[in-house]
Order: structure tokens, then C-alpha cells, then sequence
């Protein structure tokens, strides 16, 4: 089977490349690296051809409000059209656990508009909503800090490791599509703020989390559950010491 990885360069990308390749299926790494750009469309319509499944796991270079949803719609408009050009079967694309909570915030507004064109799409599709990548908290604490200080909310995270992230994305793109949502979170739920703090204790990070109700999370308020799944998600195997003792300290 060929299946196009959008993004297959990136964090996710390379890691599900590298599964699928494993088990015997034609991949393609695509990126404006590699020479496939959804924004011009250069190599998209090459890459395509022939292709059984692509699974869009590209993210916009810019967190600004408006350049979001440029990204996300205009990369979302191009891929499908190109897709239904090339007779794709089945379109996946990753997504983030309480999108359509988050609407104050300009990133989670471009996601609901990439995630609204796939379901009107005409392509067979399973949208994947994932909690928040462990890799991501040391960019979760800087986003909460002025000086040595770290506000951040306490409502509840369950964090996933990008392996266990990969693992769930390589088993959708060789399923049959959903038609719609499934989602996956971490094995453990916590609070933001003290996983946070957690972390920069164990990254030996002297600055201080103080806890925050106010604290926005990349432009929304959060209420304890706006980052976890109750929908009975797929849970990952690995927890955050199990991560946290092989992830690279920047």
C-alpha cells in the first residue's frame, strides 16, 4: 500500500514513517524539505499518485491568529482536492483533544476549520485527537514565564509520548476509516501545573510554578477538563518517568 505522510519529517512524522516502512507499505515523507509544499502545491499531485492513504500531520510554521488559519485551510483545500484528483481512499489527520473547547484561541480556531473541511470533503477520513505531546511541556513552561516565574492553570493534562502518538497513527492509516473522531491521551492524568513543575524539578529547572486559574493556555481560559478526553480514548503504555528517562535535556 502507498501512504503519504504529510509532515514526514516532522517529530510524528518521521516515527510513523519509520513504523509503516517497517511492516512493508510504500511511504512517502512529505515536506517542503523533501519537496512536496501543500501551501504551493509543488510535488503534491506527483506525490499523490497512486497513493491509497495520506495521513496530514503538518503544522502551521506561525502560532499568530490569522496566519493559523491560512495555513490550515488553504494546506487543508489543497491536499484534498489534490487527493480526490489521485482517487485517496482514506485521509487522516492528527488533531488535539478539546478543539472545539478551545475557540478563544487562534491555533484551536485553524484546527476546527482543517477539521470541518475534511468532514465536507467527500474523502473517506478518521480524525485523530491526541492529548498533549510530553515532548512539549518544556514549550508549555515557557510560554507560562516572566522571569523565574512560571503561571500556569491547574486544569488537568494527560500528556502522550510521541511513540505512543506514532504507534496510534500507524494503526489508523492501515484501518478503515472512521468517519469520523477517535482520540488518544497519555496513562496518566494530572495538572498542568504540577506536571509542569514536576518537570523542571526533574530537568533541575529552578523556576517556580505558581498556579494561576487565570493562566491562558496559548490564548484560551481552561476549565479542568478542556485537555482531556472522557470518550474512552486509546491510552498510551508510557508514563511520564518512563519518558522523561530517555528524552534528550536541551
Amino acid at each position: 500500500m502507498k501512504i503519504v505522510i504529510i509532515g514526514g519529517t516532522g517529530l510524528i512524522g518521521s516515527k510513523t514513517v519509520e513504523r509503516l516502512r517497517k511492516r512493508g507499505h510504500e511511504v512517502i515523507a512529505a515536506s517542503p524539505n523533501t519537496g512536496v509544499n501543500t501551501i504551493t502545491e509543488e510535488g503534491l499531485a506527483e506525490a499523490l499518485s497512486g497513493c491509497d492513504v495520506v495521513v496530514d500531520l503538518a503544522n502551521s510554521p506561525s502560532f499568530e491568529d490569522r496566519a493559523v488559519l491560512e495555513f490550515f485551510e488553504t494546506s487543508g483545500r489543497n491536499l484534498l482536492a489534490a487527493e480526490k484528483a489521485a482517487g485517496v481512499k482514506h485521509h487522516i489527520a492528527l488533531s488535539v483533544v478539546g478543539t472545539e473547547r478551545l475557540q478563544e484561541s487562534g491555533y484551536f480556531r485553524g484546527k476546527l476549520a482543517q477539521e470541518k473541511l475534511i468532514e465536507a470533503g467527500g474523502i473517506p477520513y478518521t480524525i485523530v485527537h491526541s492529548t498533549q505531546f510530553m515532548e512539549f511541556l518544556s514549550g508549555i513552561a515557557q510560554s507560562g514565564t516572566v522571569g523565574d516565574l512560571v503561571r500556569l492553570s491547574p486544569a488537568y493534562v494527560q500528556p502522550i509520548a510521541s511513540d505512543d502518538v506514532a504507534d496510534a497513527m500507524t494503526d489508523v492509516a492501515l484501518a478503515d476509516p472512521v468517519n469520523g473522531t477517535i482520540e488518544i491521551a497519555g496513562p496518566e492524568r494530572s495538572r498542568l501545573s504540577d506536571l509542569v513543575a514536576r518537570y523542571l524539578k526533574a530537568m533541575g529547572d529552578n523556576r517556580k510554578v505558581e498556579l494561576d486559574r487565570e493562566a491562558r493556555y496559548f490564548g484560551a481560559l481552561l476549565e479542568d477538563g478542556s485537555l482531556v478526553s472522557d470518550n474512552n480514548p486509546r491510552l498510551g503504555r508510557i508514563t511520564f518517568e518512563e519518558w522523561f528517562a530517555t528524552a534528550p535535556r536541551k
